[in-house]
């Protein structure tokens, strides 16, 4: 029996799937105790408002939008990522390079670009069912024979199934697990973000994004720190891109991302890194918040409100501004 959540916003789909959570069963697992709900479908009408604003304790949008970055490039660099979350170690393992990176594996993986091919097939046969994108590698995610699993770092995350019709760019994810707290308000930002730019590239509608969790998901030892804020953000941000102008954007994001993860950058260099111009404000937009997790990271906090001066996305702003709330109180 499926479980189904509807709404037009994340926010939507995540309220109504927390609550529903909460009611389920304790179940053991590798990692402690969870409730959980199997086999859970999640529907989102607007998936422009990909953000689950909803959440206390928020989500930090500043790793959330170097992931989405660190993804799109391709990357398996732990070093560079780890810098915007330090915990995440303790939970995909220490590694030099990521086993289970969705980007890689996208980009990488199987010897050509997923994207790629899935945007050549749809552009000559819009009416094709065998767009699909596979993050699942059976030979390494397997567990070995004894059932022990074969790394720290599996993913979630199986394939992505897409498909235009009546001129939208639909797109279907099947996850094997997800974490309703750490997993999915991250998880649906960085593939409604693939469907905006594929949907752009294609010069085609955004339609549903649809999410099938086979578990979904929260560890009991977290389910009392866990609430339901009632402010919602609009998301003012698109991420149309010409395709000609996309790999170029994503690579200058990038190298100042590993620029930041990897030396020690003064406030100056920061600043002048914040203020690149790469031609669609959207993306100037991620940039800046970006540099603004540097900036609070290397405690440099005039320079971190300096910067958010010039963040023109208001849902990123209130964001930021109940992620850093939050780091407070703690």
């Amino acid at each position: 029996m499926f479980n189904s959540f509807h709404g037009e916003t994340a926010n939507d789909i995540w309220k109504q799937a927390f609550e529903a959570v909460k009611l389920s069963n304790i179940i053991e697992s590798r990692c402690g105790n969870t409730r959980e709900l199997l086999h859970t479908t999640l529907s989102i009408n607007n998936p422009l408002q990909k953000w689950v604003t909803c959440k206390s304790p928020p989500i930090s949008i500043g790793y959330a939008l170097a992931e989405l970055i660190w993804i799109l490039h391709g990357s398996d660099d732990s070093q560079t990522i780890n810098y915007w979350n330090p915990a995440l170690p303790r939970f995909a393992g220490n590694y030099k390079s990521y086993p289970g990176a969705y980007g890689q594996r996208i980009i990488y993986r199987y010897g050509f670009n997923q994207l790629e091919r899935v945007y050549q097939t749809l552009k000559n046969h819009p009416e094709s069912r065998q767009a699909v994108m596979l993050i699942w590698d059976p030979k390494t995610d397997l567990p070995k024979s004894n059932g022990v699993p074969n790394n720290g770092d599996i993913p979630c995350n199986v394939c992505s199934m897409i498909k235009i019709r009546k001129g939208k760019l639909e797109w279907t994810q099947v996850m094997r697990s997800n974490d309703l707290v750490l997993g999915l308000p991250y998880n649906l930002v960085q593939f409604t973000s693939m469907q905006e730019l594929l949907a752009s590239w294609l010069n085609v509608d955004v339609g549903s994004y649809n999410h099938i969790s086979d578990s979904l998901h929260i560890y009991t030892d977290k389910e009392s720190d866990l609430g339901i804020q009632t402010t919602g953000y609009y998301n003012t941000d698109s991420l149309s891109i010409k395709k000609e102008d996309f790999d170029h954007v994503i690579q200058s994001i990038y190298n100042v991302m590993e620029k930041l993860s990897h030396t020690n950058v003064q406030p100056y260099e920061l600043l002048k890194l914040s203020e690149l111009d790469l031609g669609y404000e959207a993306y100037n937009n991620i940039l800046r918040i970006i540099c603004a997790y540097s900036a609070y990271s290397n405690h440099f906090t005039d320079l971190q409100n300096e910067i958010m001066k010039y963040c023109t996305n208001k849902c990123y702003v209130l964001m930021w501004t109940n992620w850093l709330q939050s780091k407070t109180r703690r």
